[in-house]
């Protein structure tokens, strides 16, 4: 007889965990991702380091690329709050 199978909810925690310690994302950092026309772009992470100051937060893009159709992809970091 085989042994009953761990919940599924289970299952997607510890492969989340299991993510999170591969990737290194176990910081307390906020991301969110765009995809956005050039212009929509600069203007978006221009609004961010507006509202989240470089030097406060430690805003950065994480990281981007360009996608067909000058579409670009990024990805904008800070700290969830200022000291």
């Amino acid at each position: 007889m085989l042994p009953p199978k761990p919940p599924r909810t289970a299952i997607r925690r510890q492969l989340e965990k299991s993510r999170e310690i591969a990737t290194g994302r176990r910081d307390s950092f906020v991301r969110e991702t765009y995809r956005l026309g050039r212009r929509a772009a600069r203007r978006k992470a221009r609004e961010w380091f507006d509202q989240y100051p470089k030097a406060a937060y430690w805003t950065q893009v994480e990281s981007w690329r360009v996608l067909d159709g000058d579409v670009i992809e990024f990805t904008m970091r800070r700290l969830p709050t200022a000291d």
